[in-house]
C-alpha cells in the first residue's frame, strides 16, 4: 500500500474558533479589513500579519504522498499544527493499536507477552500493506515473531497465491530453516542457495535466500510473486548506494519486514536506508532525511528533532531492550567489568616505534585521504601490538608471557574452568585467533573451537552444537565478523572481547551470543583494554558513542586522519606513569 493512498491533506486558516480553506479566507478579505464579524465572532484583520499568512499559503508546498503519513504523526507541518479528522484518527489508531491478536494455530510455541504484542503489530501492518522493522534487541526473539507473522499468513490464505521470501546471511540458512521446522512445521520451506541452486518443482510457502544470491539472482527474484520480503541482520542493506543494497530493494512485494538488533551502527543514513526498504519513500530521499533529521539529531543534538522522528517511526519501528524489566523480568544480568592488562617489555618498545613512525608518515602526508589511510594503517598496528608481539611482527613462537592480554586471558580461563564454566572468546582478527587457539591447545593440551569466515556452514553448525551439548568444548574462540551474529550459544556464562572494536553495537551483538532468551545464569562481559595505550582511547569513544542511544557521529577511526598533529600525537603516545 502507497502511503498517500491512506490520507488526503487540505491547508486551513484559523480564525477565532473557525477554520476557513485559502479561497475562502481571500473572499473574506476583499470584503472587509479591520474589525469584521465573521459566522458570530468578531475578527481583527491585522494587514501586516494577512501579508505574512498571504506570503506562507504561496509558498507552502503542496503536502502529498508519503508526506502525508508524517504530517499525520507528527502533528505539524512546517510549524502549523495539525488537526485530524475521525476517519484519520480512526486510522492512526489501528497503526498504534496495542489490542491483542489471537496467535496462530499452527504456531509450537507459547509467545511471551512482549512477543504477542511483537506478533500484533507485525500482523496488522502486514494486513495493512505497510512495513516494519523490528529491532527488538539481540535474544528477544525477532525470528520466532517473524515465524509466528508467517503461520497467521499462511493460515489467513495470504500465502496461497504468493509466497513468502525470506533474506538471510548465509550463516543463518540452517537457523532459520530449524526454526521454521521447530515453531511452525506446517510452513513448507525451501532453500534457495548454492552452486547448484535451483527452485523446487513444489511450490514452498517459505522460500529462503542469502544476500549474495540476491544480488546475483535479483532479476529471477524480482520476476516472482511475492506477498512478503523478509530481511534478517537488514544491516546488511544500510548502505543505499551498494549493489547488493538495490538488488533486494528492487524485489517487489505485498508488504516487507526488516529485522535487526542494530538499527543504527554508525550513522542515522544507515537507520533511513533499511526503513527505505521496509516503507517506501516514507522517510524522503537521502537529502531530506539529511537535512529535516540525520543533521539536527547528529550535529546539533537537536532532541525536538528526535522526538519528531521517534513519533513519525513509531507505526512502523518496533524496539525493546532486554534491560528494560517492563519487557522481560526472568533473563539474568549482564555483567560488565573493563579487564586491563599491562604491556611486556618488548611490546612496549613495539609501540612507541610503531607511534613513532606512523606520526612521522601522517605528519609529512599533505594528502588528507591518503593521512587517513595512514592513520588506519597505525591503528591497525598499535592493535597488533597490544594483542601480542607475534600477531604484529608475524613471527617467532607466541609466549603467552610476552603479553598482558594473553596473560590475563590464560589466568581468566583457569577462573572459568575451575567454576566449570564456559566462555565465548571474540577477536577481530583470524590470525590472533589462531594463536590464542595454538596455546590453548599447548597450555592445555585441548585445541579449542575457532569460528572464522573460512568456516562452511556445516562446520560451523557442527561447533555450535557441540559448544553448547559436550562438557569438554569450554573455551570457544569466535571472530567478531563471523560470530558476531545469529549464532545462540547460551551454554557461556562469560564472554571475552580480547581486542575493543569502535562500535558499541557490533560488541553488544557479539556479548548477545550468550545473553539472550535460554540464558539461566548471569553474563560475564569481559573487556580487555592495555593500559595506557590508544586501546584507553578506543574505549572512550565507544563508551561516548553508547550515550548516543543509536544515534552515532562519524566513524571514528577516519576522524583521527582529520585532527591536529599534536592532538594525535596526544591520542597515540604511550602513557607510562
Amino acid at each position: 500500500m502507497k502511503t498517500n493512498d491512506l490520507f488526503s491533506f487540505d491547508w486551513k486558516v484559523s480564525l477565532g474558533d473557525e477554520r476557513i480553506t485559502p479561497a475562502e479566507f481571500e473572499r473574506l478579505l476583499d470584503k472587509a479589513t479591520g474589525i469584521v464579524r465573521f459566522r458570530g465572532q468578531y475578527v481583527y484583520l491585522d494587514s501586516a500579519e494577512i501579508e505574512q499568512l498571504r506570503a506562507r499559503l504561496a509558498r507552502a508546498a503542496p503536502v502529498s504522498g508519503s508526506e502525508l503519513l508524517r504530517v499525520a504523526l507528527a502533528g505539524e507541518v512546517d510549524g502549523a499544527p495539525v488537526g485530524l479528522n475521525k476517519a484519520a484518527e480512526k486510522l492512526l489508531q489501528q497503526l498504534t493499536s496495542s489490542a491483542d491478536v489471537a496467535a496462530p494455530k499452527g504456531l509450537r510455541a507459547t509467545l511471551r507477552p512482549y512477543q504477542r504484542r511483537g506478533y500484533a503489530w507485525l500482523w496488522r501492518n502486514a494486513r495493512l500493506g505497510l512495513g516494519s522493522v523490528i529491532a527488538d534487541d539481540m535474544g528477544l526473539g525477532k525470528t520466532l515473531q517473524v515465524i509466528a507473522l508467517l503461520q497467521r499468513l499462511k493460515e489467513d490464505g495470504a500465502l496461497d497465491e504468493a509466497r513468502a521470501l525470506v533474506v538471510v546471511p548465509t550463516s543463518l540458512l540452517t537457523n532459520w530453516q530449524k526454526e521454521i521446522e521447530r515453531f511452525a512445521p506446517g510452513l513448507r520451506v525451501d532453500i534457495f542457495h548454492g552452486a547448484k541452486r535451483e527452485l523446487g518443482k513444489k511450490r514452498p510457502d517459505v522460500l529462503l535466500t542469502t544476500y549474495g544470491v540476491a544480488r546475483s539472482e535479483a532479476a529471477l527474484l524480482k520476476a516472482m510473486s511475492w506477498r512478503l520480503v523478509v530481511v534478517d541482520e537488514a544491516q546488511n542493506i544500510k548502505n543505499p548506494a551498494a549493489a547488493q543494497s538495490r538488488a533486494v530493494k528492487s524485489i517487489p512485494a505485498g508488504g516487507f519486514v526488516a529485522m535487526s538488533g542494530t538499527p543504527v551502527e554508525n550513522r542515522l543514513s544507515e537507520y533511513w536506508s533499511i526503513m527505505d526498504f521496509a516503507q517506501r519513500g516514507y522517510l524522503g530521499g537521502p537529502t531530506h532525511f539529511a537535512r529535516e533529521y540525520a543533521t539536527p539529531i547528529q550535529v546539533h543534538r537537536d532532541a525536538a528533532a528526535a522526538e519528531r522522528l521517534r513519533k513519525v517511526m513509531a507505526p512502523f519501528m518496533l524496539r525493546r531492550l532486554k534491560s528494560d524489566k517492563t519487557v522481560i523480568s526472568d533473563l539474568p544480568d549482564k555483567v560488565e567489568q573493563d579487564q586491563f592488562c599491562t604491556l611486556g617489555r618488548q611490546q612496549a618498545a613495539l609501540y612507541e616505534s610503531v607511534v613513532r613512525e606512523g606520526l612521522k608518515s601522517v605528519s609529512g602526508e599533505s594528502d588528507t585521504f591518503k593521512r587517513q589511510g595512514l592513520v588506519l594503517q597505525m591503528i591497525l598496528a598499535l592493535k597488533q601490538v597490544c594483542n601480542h608481539p607475534v600477531h604484529y611482527l608475524k613471527q617467532g613462537a607466541a609466549d603467552p608471557d610476552e603479553s598482558g592480554k594473553t596473560q590475563r586471558l590464560l589466568d581468566l580461563l583457569e577462573e572459568i574452568h575451575a567454576a566449570q564454566e564456559k566462555v565465548l572468546v571474540f577477536t577481530q582478527f583470524r590470525e590472533m585467533g589462531e594463536l590464542l587457539q595454538r596455546m590453548l591447545r599447548e597450555r592445555h593440551g585441548h585445541e579449542p573451537l575457532f569460528l572464522h569466515g573460512g568456516v562452511a556452514r556445516a562446520r560451523r553448525d557442527q561447533m555450535v552444537e557441540r559448544f553448547q551439548s559436550e562438557r569438554s568444548e569450554r573455551v570457544f574462540l569466535l571472530s567478531l565478523k563471523a560470530g558476531g551474529t545469529g549464532l545462540n550459544l547460551t551454554a557461556a556464562s562469560h564472554v571475552v572481547h580480547f581486542d575493543l572494536w569502535w562500535n558499541p553495537a557490533v560488541e553488544a551483538q557479539a556479548t548477545d551470543r550468550a545473553f539472550r532468551i535460554g540464558q539461566q545464569r548471569n553474563v560475564q562481559d569481559h573487556r580487555f583494554i592495555t593500559r595506557g595505550t590508544f586501546d584507553v582511547r578506543i574505549n572512550e569513544m565507544v563508551r561516548e558513542k553508547g550515550k548516543m542511544v543509536g544515534m552515532s557521529v562519524e566513524t571514528d577511526e577516519i576522524l583521527t586522519g582529520q585532527l591536529p598533529p599534536d592532538v594525535r600525537r596526544a591520542l597515540f603516545r604511550l602513557v607510562t606513569r
